[in-house]
């Protein structure tokens, strides 16, 4: 029925640690994060600041593929004010639209 997801390449404690991007998980603005790592299983619970969340969906994406719609899950306008905040995250990284991200959707419980 789901796919078997690869190891985790990385701890759910890191999938959301910028204070920016944790205050938009309180607010419900985010609901998805993107790493270039699996950081969670479907299921696992992420505790910010003593509120609970539960990962509800992990798959990959491609840069390319990538939409306003789905940059607003990450709580931001269109794709570009996403990328302009990712490359000033990693400076000299590029942009390519081949790569892939994990996607990590979750919900307050």
């Amino acid at each position: 029925m789901s796919e078997t997801l690869p190891p985790k390449t990385c701890s759910i404690e890191r999938l959301v640690t910028v204070e920016e991007d944790i205050e938009k998980v309180l607010s419900g603005e985010k609901t998805a994060t993107r790493r270039n790592g699996r950081y969670a299983d479907i299921g696992e619970i992420m505790e910010l600041k003593g509120r609970q969340f539960e990962v509800t969906k992990v798959y990959q994406q491609s840069l390319g593929e990538l939409t306003d719609e789905a940059v607003q899950t990450e709580g931001y306008p269109n794709v570009e004010a996403y990328k302009n905040y990712i490359l000033s995250m990693h400076a000299g990284m590029p942009w390519l639209p081949h790569m892939k991200v994990w996607v990590h959707e979750f919900r307050a419980i």
